[in-house]
């Protein structure tokens, strides 16, 4: 009897221990990279994003929380928001022992460029071209989502090479399952009446670019546009046929509305920071392709 208890004991002691149940801790950007790192990862990872649902990475602020739950993390994963320029080398002077991932490793970065209103030039509105830096929204391609993947496995490998056959299993269905989300956008968006589309921010550049369309930009260089921009803007829009304007739900939709009322169009928001990533980049492809709502 002594020696059942015993063996029962140890299994049990086997089975709750550390080392059975230990998952590495990781921090992210913004929550598109949760959901990839989570699929890469599977069950050895424990994942919180910095930048949480309802606001933007433009603005956000690390919690007093957030900055003390990094002490315990393994790493923090980047991806170029803009609240990373600010935050960046505070996290790691805090926490000289955290890894740093740049999900940026070996991709091509796009400026943020867009057709936009110059408010400068009343002769070449819609073909006005303008630059505000590096557009870090590369997630809304998925075939650029296959580097990412690639880049989270090699990290995690590195630092838990004892689940190697597990993170390169996940990360091969991952990187299957993103080449199907590509086909399928690509059936939707070649059928699209417009190959322009109107955004308010200019979030889609890099999906634009993969499904050979063209997003328009309310935005000029990060800013509203003023009462005479915003005539030239109403000009454009009912020169080109536009009915719908894209907003991003972390950003006031005001002007948009306005806009809206005028052409008797609609206000759709997109939302390139949903961490259900497969079925929301679905949904903006049927509404950007005129398919579908979201």
């Amino acid at each position: 009897m002594r020696s059942t208890l015993a063996l029962l004991l140890c299994f049990l002691s086997a089975c709750c221990s550390p080392a059975g149940s230990a998952q590495t801790r990781l921090f992210v950007s913004v929550l598109p990279l949760k959901h990839f790192v989570e699929r890469v990862g599977g069950e050895h990872v424990d994942v919180e994003s910095m930048v949480q649902p309802g606001h933007s990475p433009a603005t956000y602020e690390p919690t007093p929380r957030q900055m003390a739950d990094l002490a315990e993390a393994t790493a923090f994963v980047r991806i170029g928001a803009p609240f990373e320029t600010v935050w960046m080398e505070r996290i790691e002077a805090a926490n000289p022992g955290l890894m740093v991932i740049d999900a940026r490793k070996g991709i091509e970065l796009i400026p943020m460029k867009t057709k936009a209103l110059d408010p400068g030039n009343t002769a070449h509105d819609a073909d006005h071209h303008s630059y505000s830096g590096l557009d870090p929204h590369i997630w809304l391609d998925p075939m650029v989502v296959t580097q990412i993947a690639a880049t989270i496995r090699d990290y995690l490998l590195e630092i838990d090479p004892a689940n190697r056959d597990s993170y390169e299993s996940n990360t091969d269905r991952f990187v299957a399952d993103l080449i199907e989300l590509d086909s399928n956008i690509r059936g939707l968006t070649e059928r699209a009446e417009s190959r322009r589309f109107l955004v308010f921010h200019p979030a889609w550049g890099y999906f634009a670019r993969a499904y050979g369309l063209e997003q328009l930009a309310v935005e000029h260089e990060g800013k509203e546009p003023g009462p005479r921009a915003l005539a030239r803007l109403m000009e454009m829009i009912q020169r080109e046929g536009i009915s719908t304007i894209f907003v991003q739900k972390q950003f006031s939709d005001r002007i948009a509305a306005t806009l809206a009322a005028e052409i008797g169009g609609r206000v759709v928001a997109l939302d390139p920071l949903a961490e259900d990533y497969f079925v929301n980049l679905l949904e903006a492809a049927r509404a950007i392709s005129g398919s579908g709502d979201p």
